[in-house]
């Protein structure tokens, strides 16, 4: 008689114990979704870099470079602000750490983008800038290998003697059809120079800043070294338009503030060699959207430069993904 006066189990309890809800709990938490969703901010970053140098040369067609630039990082303030007032970032705590955010700031972002920007203001095509500085990862190896330490193995030396190799013929080929001027080539070697030199930098001596409260120092520097050159170098003069509108809105939005959060979310769930590997990728994505916007055909040589330089950052880039050992 008294088993029949136990309570029912109640329906709630029952329902989270039904083993299709728990596979179904399990689910939202399993590898595969986490790997989704980290596959999904690579190759959102990949493909919002690439697709940068297209809205730079949109950009430019109304705005010379550094007024341009002013008059991105001013827009990219604007956004800032609002951003940093509602989340109240860690601010730097001393005279020294400041002085590492703005110098890396200018590094990475008026030596890097002015020479990138005055490349393809002076004729060079969007998609043999990005190749040109998609070799960054190469110049960091051979930096890091040779005085901070780090080991190179084999295919990384080969990477690099590859990737060495691609962008030779096609500086080489350019030079020789005169489709790049030495100018070009100086303003985009300067852009390597500053984003190898920064990334170096803001990696030693800037490794645990708040990003929210640095890109608001960074794009305040900016200004600061920017603005008076765009007024003495190019009266700071612009054609307002819808297109340069959105060229601002896009790389400030798009790249400056989401493609670069997605890219720090991966490196802080320890994927950053999946952005990395990934990384060769981005002038594909340049070329391929300049030849269905304006039309620019790559030559052949050019192509093969292309998949050279590629496949040598690849090797570069590349790590085995470690095995997972299951119970």
């Amino acid at each position: 008689m008294l088993r029949h006066l136990r309570p029912a189990r109640c329906p709630r309890t029952a329902l989270y114990s039904t083993p299709l809800l728990k596979r179904r709990i399990a689910t939202l938490g399993s590898p595969s979704s986490a790997r989704a969703y980290e596959s999904l901010l690579a190759w959102y970053f990949v493909a919002i870099w690439g697709s940068g140098f297209i809205a730079t040369k949109i950009g430019l067609q109304y705005a010379a470079p550094f007024t341009f630039l002013s008059l991105r990082f001013a827009f990219g303030l604007l956004c800032l602000i609002p951003i940093v007032l509602l989340v109240k970032p860690r601010w730097p705590q001393s005279r020294v750490e400041w002085g590492h955010i703005v110098a890396a700031g200018l590094l990475m972002h008026t030596v890097h983008l002015g020479g990138s920007h005055y490349a393809q203001y002076l004729g060079m095509s969007a998609g043999i800038t990005a190749v040109l500085l998609s070799i960054q990862p190469l110049l960091t190896a051979v930096i890091a290998g040779r005085w901070m330490g780090e080991r190179l193995g084999p295919r990384q030396w080969l990477g690099i003697a590859v990737g060495l190799a691609g962008v030779t013929l096609i500086v080489w080929h350019k030079i020789d059809i005169r489709e790049a001027a030495l100018g070009a080539l100086l303003a985009v070697t300067i852009a390597l120079i500053g984003v190898t030199a920064g990334t170096l930098y803001q990696r030693v001596y800037c490794p645990a800043v708040d990003l929210r409260a640095a890109a608001l120092i960074q794009f305040a520097g900016n200004i600061i070294v920017l603005a008076p050159l765009a007024w003495l170098v190019e009266r700071a003069t612009f054609d307002w338009s819808w297109a340069l509108g959105g060229a601002i809105v896009f790389l400030v939005i798009g790249a400056s503030i989401l493609a670069v959060n997605a890219l720090h979310t991966l490196m802080r769930r320890g994927q950053a060699t999946r952005v990395t590997s990934l990384i060769y990728l981005t002038p594909i994505f340049a070329v391929a959207l300049e030849l269905v916007i304006f039309g620019v055909v790559p030559t052949t040589l050019s192509l093969a430069g292309i998949a050279i330089t590629c496949l040598g950052v690849a090797l570069v880039s590349w790590q085995r993904r470690p095995q997972i050992k299951t119970a």
